[in-house]
């Protein structure tokens, strides 16, 4: 399958749709490779209004370069330009610096990036091109779509808990989901239950804390946080997120992941670098919080403004809370069907491994012409695409496979 012809409107035209670190590097890359590229998007949107003020980085400031097609634009870079200080060695990024960061990348390598959102995209019949429209209205053609729109319609909360928000999770009621809160202390003066142990419900449940919050956390499993950097020799090489045999090689090869059986992947997906707190968040937490590990629900019912959690307890019985909030930080869920803006033809095109696109060696889907990128490549590239880091291997592998697509 190739471009459309030279004389089509939309002749080597490629559409990136997400204008965070993975949309951000994908367009610079495919620019860089002589391609006509349109990309939408808010830049840093979810980095700026979705996780709260105070956030810090759970990947090392090496770990957080967004992938330039050409050097002097890294974090480090950044710094430099405008008189900061840069985080180096294990120092921690806050997410203030890393979407001021990212914003800048965008002015320099991104300045096209247009801000209407893609709202509906359908596949012409012949396959090889797709129709777009965006919500200012305009309607066009592209011979190709990169998905690298973040975490956006993939926040998960449990079926259980969706009894105290019929109408959806919001901050303002009973329920909300870690992603609706851009500050913890808008939840200061009520009880809030924090149901996960992941990184986005220990530091939430710390923030919250730390502005006056009265808080408890429960999770289902152990409630863990990682080592310490070792100092001295190590004996496993260093990743970027941690030092382990088995992290550097899915770091260093992601190329070599999809060679692993479909339910292998599956599995290093869900529990390679899964739910835990950074090592520097434990003096904030652990000792500090409530934190009642191996607690999973019970029972969840609303009476009156509060919302009452049952959940089991370590010495078989069963402990109550009655709230007047709970954060569901449980993580985020790739399902094609939260992409609203694939037509449901197109999305039906998509052939699936556990929900997440099943990918071709260039990160190309089953329909001709549709890429994804990020944490909807994690299935076929692993776990490292859910960071940051995961910019460089995919930006340039995607605009190789479009630049040689427009060729044949």
């Amino acid at each position: 399958m190739s471009f459309p012809s030279p004389g089509s409107p939309h002749r080597r035209t490629v559409v990136v749709i997400g204008a965070g670190p993975y949309g951000l590097s994908v367009a610079a890359h495919l620019r860089a490779a002589g391609l006509s590229v349109r990309a939408f998007g808010d830049p840093m949107h979810s980095w700026r209004d979705t996780m709260p003020v105070g956030m810090l980085l759970k990947s090392t400031p090496d770990a957080s370069n967004l992938s330039a097609p050409r050097r002097g634009h890294g974090l480090a870079d950044y710094c430099r330009t405008v008189g900061e200080t840069a985080p180096r060695g294990h120092d921690r990024v806050p997410v203030e610096l890393f979407t001021r960061y990212g914003e800048w990348f965008q002015q320099e390598l991104v300045p096209f990036l247009e801000r209407d959102q893609v709202v509906n995209i359908r596949q012409k019949p012949s396959g090889n091109a797709f129709d777009l429209e965006l919500s200012s209205g305009e309607v066009f053609s592209s011979a190709a779509v990169v998905v690298a729109s973040g975490l956006t319609g993939f926040a998960h909360v449990p079926g259980r808990l969706r009894v105290l928000a019929p109408d959806g999770p919001s901050a303002e009621g009973l329920l909300s989901h870690s992603s609706q809160h851009a500050d913890m202390a808008a939840l200061k003066g009520r009880s809030v239950l924090v149901v996960g142990a992941g990184q986005s419900a220990l530091e939430g449940a710390a923030l919250l804390h730390e502005a006056g919050g009265l808080v408890e956390v429960v999770s289902r499993g152990r409630i863990r946080f990682g080592a310490a950097p070792a100092s001295g020799p190590r004996w496993q090489p260093e990743s970027p997120m941690g030092p382990a045999w088995s992290l550097w090689a899915m770091a260093r090869y992601p190329q070599a992941f999809r060679s692993l059986p479909d339910q292998v992947r599956l599995r290093l997906v869900k529990e390679v670098l899964g739910p835990s707190g950074a090592w520097w968040l434990r003096p904030r937490a652990d000792g500090v919080l409530p934190l009642h590990s191996g607690s999973p629900l019970r029972t969840v019912r609303r009476e009156g403004d509060q919302a009452v959690v049952t959940t089991e307890a370590s010495d078989g019985g069963t402990r109550e809370f009655a709230v007047d909030h709970v954060l569901a930080a449980t993580g985020y869920r790739v399902d094609l069907g939260g992409l609203s803006f694939l037509s449901p033809e197109l999305r039906a095109r998509v052939a699936v491994l556990g929900g997440f696109p099943a990918l071709d060696a260039g990160m190309g889907s089953s329909a001709p012409g549709l890429w994804f990128t990020g944490l909807p490549a994690a299935a076929s590239f692993g776990p490292f695409m859910r960071f940051v880091c995961g910019t460089e291997f995919a930006s340039a592998r995607i605009a190789a496979a479009v630049a040689a697509r427009a060729a044949s």
